[in-house]
């Protein structure tokens, strides 16, 4: 009978030491785990959704490797879509190095099936093999896109990415464009965009804020 009620307070304890340990690891995973931003809360901190994302319709580009770049391209993952070029003074190393930092710092999933596009909107000069070499540079991973200008011009009208060419007088030129980056669902459509200039951290918390809010 000893042994009987020994064995039972044994269970009882244990019992109730295994239900304090889930607790605390449930609370303590809660408490790790990043919130989930709002719509509204992702616009404040830079990342503008689009109630109903845009299909870009269809192009032909060709990306640094001599890929054609179609729709294909842009489905089945999420992307980060970048316009600029080459001969670019500031805002695109920057906000391609921040880019590449950003990847760096996503996790698990997030990172397997992030993808980043440069397209240039200096197709003149940014050939494939000129993209080849400045935009591994910043990730191998990453992929640059050229095309004919029409095509360019066309693509860049889809995500809302105007630019122009600005000549000096000594005949040289540089090119005026947008600097926001455009997100990309898996589906391939404009899913919206993070506003110029970017921020690490508010675009790592409302990227996965809105991938969070598209796939529940």
């Amino acid at each position: 009978m000893a042994l009987a009620l020994k064995t039972r307070i044994w269970l009882t304890v244990a019992g109730v030491l295994l239900l304090v340990t889930i607790i605390m690891l449930s609370f303590i995973n809660r408490i790790q785990m990043p919130r989930v931003m709002t719509s509204t809360e992702m616009q404040v901190n830079g990342l503008y959704i689009f109630d109903v994302p845009r299909d870009p319709g269809s192009f032909e580009l060709v990306d640094h490797r001599g890929t054609r770049f179609d729709q294909a391209a842009l489905t089945g993952h999420w992307t980060l879509l970048f316009f600029g070029f080459t001969h670019c003074p500031d805002i695109c190393p920057t906000t391609m190095s921040l880019l590449a930092r950003l990847v760096a710092e996503l996790e698990t999933t997030e990172a397997a099936d992030t993808r980043v596009v440069m397209v240039t909107v200096d197709p003149a000069r940014d050939t494939p093999e000129v993209l080849a070499a400045y935009v591994p540079y910043f990730d191998a991973a990453f992929t640059g896109v050229t095309g004919k200008f029409i095509d360019v011009l066309g693509f860049a009208r889809s995500f809302n990415a105007p630019f122009r060419k600005v000549t000096a007088s000594d005949g040289t030129y540089q090119l005026d464009h947008s600097a926001n980056v455009a997100l990309i669902n898996p589906r391939g459509h404009y899913h919206g965009f993070f506003k110029a200039p970017l921020d690490l951290a508010k675009a790592k918390v409302t990227y996965r804020s809105a991938r969070h809010l598209w796939e529940k």
